[in-house]
């Protein structure tokens, strides 16, 4: 059985702003972006077993671009939760803020 994608509304910020940044970059360059954010979730949706980097916070590279996807997984009820898409320059500290 797949599992639901339940997108978190900091993630949804971090995906948004990272197209922007990369519109401005070159021209549908951001739409490349969100096609590789949404292929990996399709990934995540059927096996959302990578590796648990702080406490239970699993985490996916992107493989085209430098951001991670940080999510959990509720086994029960078949979700992973998408708590954030960050740069992998940023400082992970922003991270226990959320």
């Amino acid at each position: 059985m797949a599992f639901k994608i339940k997108i978190e509304p900091d993630a949804r910020i971090d995906i948004q702003e990272a197209i922007d940044w990369y519109n401005k970059q070159q021209k549908g360059l951001g739409k490349k972006f969100h096609t590789a954010v949404l292929s990996h979730f399709d990934s995540l949706k059927k096996n959302p077993h990578f590796e648990i980097r702080y406490d239970f916070v699993n985490c996916l590279p992107l493989k085209k671009f430098p951001f991670m996807i940080h999510f959990t997984v509720d086994e029960v009820n078949q979700i992973v939760a998408v708590r954030a898409v960050f740069h992998t320059s940023l400082n992970p500290d922003k991270w226990s803020k959320r």
